[in-house]
């Protein structure tokens, strides 16, 4: 008797197939759940991927936060490659395929690279969450609470906070759980990626910031109604790249009865909460090399006359660089007209782009 054949269903085959991927950042694979997928039904949560057994749970009883977090996922690819887009690192890595069966090298190892996705993927997931229920697109949450200080005369508190209390509990009870896991990762590993989840979490906190608007006659702001914001993700993500750039090598070393992550090079002191480690160097990303996840910079866009990490010098790590000439359309000669539209005519000029060899 023939059997039947059988269909895994997306979130599945997935799981099979993501199985060996450094478990703490594989639900960025969420960031492939089609637009039009609903998340209302608690086995809808089966036929997500890149969920751990925790995760699925909590997808199970929190339904309504799914699509925020996919939300978040998508945000964590797309303001990471934006972030490193003038860097020979370009955080193209983290555009996993679904059918791949791992990270690259670059990311599943303890690097610099790494501790960089696990904290820019700990804020977004609360940045997210925070914002949606200030926006009132939960219902299971609301603003965040009025803050205890006093404001300054001509100040009052109202608007509506971003809710960083819930969006840190709940974005923490999610992307922490894989590494919470028995079989998750060595013990190294599972530490420096806590570690720098929790600089991330750190960086979102100062990123609380207030915000206001003014009321009064004719513009005058004679008052202004203040609430705690956070600052925009693009932000937070410049501060963690500053930390990246800063970054301290840790050594997994036995002291006293315990193991602890220390700074390799500077033993008389513990790690800041606020310092983002790792553990292996990168390598110099300039060439491609398969076995140390570099993808080289051969063909990628670099400026002629920047001195930054952009420049043609340092994206071609001196092996020089090929112009081309792109052609533009642009809007252009606009004019007003009353009331109230505006026409351009369109113009096309010459622009001489670089790219590495």
């Amino acid at each position: 008797m023939r059997s039947g054949s059988h269909i895994l269903p997306l979130g599945v085959l997935t799981a099979l197939l993501l199985s060996q991927v450094c478990s703490g950042i594989k639900w960025l694979a969420l960031s492939h759940t089609p637009a039009s997928r609903p998340v209302n039904q608690t086995q809808h949560c089966k036929l997500l991927p890149g969920m751990v057994s925790s995760q699925a749970q909590l997808c199970r009883s929190n339904l309504e936060l799914m699509q925020t977090i996919i939300q978040a996922a998508r945000e964590v690819k797309k303001t990471c490659q934006k972030t490193f887009a003038d860097m020979r690192w370009n955080c193209s890595s983290i555009e996993i395929p679904l059918n791949a069966t791992k990270y690259r090298p670059d990311l599943e190892r303890g690097t610099r690279e790494a501790a960089f996705v696990y904290a820019l993927s700990a804020a977004t997931i609360s940045h997210t969450i925070a914002q949606a229920c200030a926006s009132g697109d939960l219902r299971i949450c609301s603003c965040g609470p009025i803050p205890a200080e006093i404001p300054e005369p001509g100040y009052r508190w109202g608007g509506c906070a971003d809710n960083l209390n819930y969006g840190i509990f709940m974005g923490s009870k999610f992307s922490d759980a894989p590494m919470k896991m028995k079989r998750s990762s060595s013990s190294a590993n599972k530490l420096m990626q806590l570690h720098n989840s929790e600089v991330g979490r750190q960086a979102l906190k100062e990123a609380l910031v207030m915000k206001c608007k003014c009321h009064g006659v004719s513009g005058s702001c004679s008052i202004r109604t203040c609430w705690k914001g956070l600052q925009d993700l693009r932000e937070i993500a410049m501060d963690l790249k500053s930390k990246y750039l800063s970054a301290t090598k840790v050594v997994y070393r036995t002291m006293g009865t315990r193991k602890h992550l220390v700074p390799k090079d500077i033993d008389v002191r513990p790690l800041r909460e606020n310092e983002m480690i790792y553990l292996h160097s990168s390598p110099d990303f300039c060439t491609k090399n398969e076995k140390l996840g570099s993808v080289g910079t051969q063909d990628r866009q670099c400026n002629k006359t920047s001195v930054g990490s952009d420049s043609c010098d340092l994206m071609c790590c001196g092996r020089g660089y090929n112009p081309y000439t792109e052609l533009l359309v642009e809007r252009c000669h606009c004019k007003y007209h009353w009331c109230c539209y505006v026409t351009c005519k369109k113009c096309e000029r010459n622009v001489e782009r670089y790219v590495c060899k």
